[in-house]
């Protein structure tokens, strides 16, 4: 448990890190000043950056750029658009300070709200954008080094090792539920005859109507012999014996650099879309008065996974960690207050009114919507507890 927790931590951190660091370069690049930019979260431990005279100073505690600015000692005056860079005591994630992020500053011109709008939907966006990156470059080294995946229809180049057939869905009340068997196993062997693919399956399966079959699955790095006993009337069959699972086969697929690099772009965009679809699912169903808490994982719920994945191997690790980058630049793009998404919601109304929405009233919705997401993160935390017990 000790061990999930840390490497939770460690996944998290990256993650939020990586979408801070795109606020952060987006916004010096753009010409807006960046306070501080930290690993994990206050209160800071220690803290570099720049004074007027190019040379490194040390800040500890909490003192602030403004602070800073005003200090007696002519050493300790930051040099001109310098950011404080810190390390942090609590360390999940970072953060990044921008001058005029709150609204003010707007005759500063580097203050995030002095400068255009397409700036700053540029500078909001850049966060979610290095998390797709993210997962792009997570996805290609996985495909350098092999990723577990369905085998059909793959490119010329693919090199495919330790194929297995993996069990897709289970039918109920079917032959395969009555023996355990359950989506995500594993098959390797049926009758002590190694399969690899669904037609090995179904040639072994299809003539053993009524007599007992022994399977060999594995999951979760765990194998388990199983009883089963086909029958010959199940829907869908076509006149074999079957046992009511849905199967494809699947194995290590790993690609050269070059086809690496792209076959993980392809995968990016692929899960981008797929999260997008279940995310207007998830809202379509909310509509609809239907019960969407079972699809939902909270902090408990993904840390509990990520502890799966990290069992399994790095490989799994990675790919979880990938699919977490996208599913977080996605949350962070949808129109919801407190958001980045949110923000640039606002920039949109901004730009079609020809002036900006009051600040305490955008204040206000953004914080009501904080409140909302905490409220739901608790909800969803404590379903994910009492799944665990």
């Amino acid at each position: 448990m000790f061990l999930t927790i840390i490497i939770f931590i460690l996944v998290l951190s990256v993650l939020i890190f990586v979408h801070e660091l795109g606020h952060f370069m987006t916004a010096r690049r753009l010409g807006v000043r960046a306070d501080e930019f930290g690993f994990g979260f206050p209160p800071r431990a220690i803290g570099f950056y720049k004074n007027k005279n190019g040379k490194w100073q040390r800040v500890v505690g909490s003192k602030t750029y403004e602070s800073l600015e005003q200090s007696t000692d002519a050493k300790k005056i930051p040099a001109l658009g310098s950011t404080i860079y810190s390390l942090n005591w609590l360390p999940i994630g970072g953060f990044v300070k921008i001058k005029g992020e709150n609204g003010d500053g707007e005759n500063d011109p580097d203050s995030f709200a002095a400068k255009k709008i397409w700036k700053r939907v540029i500078i909001l966006a850049a966060g979610v954008i290095m998390n797709i990156l993210l997962a792009w470059v997570i996805f290609s080294i996985g495909y350098m080094m092999g990723l577990p995946q369905a085998t059909a229809e793959l490119g010329s180049r693919a090199i495919i090792s330790e194929q297995r057939v993996a069990v897709i869905d289970v039918l109920p009340g079917s032959p395969a539920e009555n023996a355990g068997l359950k989506a995500g196993d594993l098959i390797s062997r049926i009758n002590g005859e190694a399969v690899a693919t669904e037609i090995d399956v179904q040639k072994i399966i299809g003539i053993r109507g009524g007599q007992e079959t022994e399977i060999i699955v594995s999951n979760n790095g765990e194998d388990k012999i199983l009883k089963v006993t086909p029958a010959a009337n199940l829907s869908g069959a076509e006149g074999r014996a079957a046992i009511g699972v849905s199967i494809m086969a699947a194995g290590t697929v790993r690609y050269p650099f070059f086809n690496a690099i792209w076959e993980g772009a392809k995968t990016t965009i692929w899960t981008l879309k797929e999260i997008f679809v279940a995310f207007g699912n998830l809202i379509g169903s909310l509509f609809h008065g239907q019960s969407v808490a079972a699809d939902f994982a909270g902090p408990v719920g993904i840390a509990n996974i990520t502890g799966q994945a990290a069992r399994l191997g790095l490989i799994y690790l990675l790919q979880l960690t990938a699919l977490l980058s996208l599913n977080l630049a996605v949350i962070n793009i949808l129109p919801f207050p407190a958001l980045d998404g949110g923000r640039i919601f606002f920039l949109l109304i901004e730009r079609i009114k020809g002036k900006p929405v009051r600040r305490d009233v955008e204040a206000v919705i953004h914080n009501i919507g904080f409140m909302l997401l905490i409220v739901l993160i608790i909800f969803i935390t404590y379903k994910d507890i009492v799944k665990l017990f």
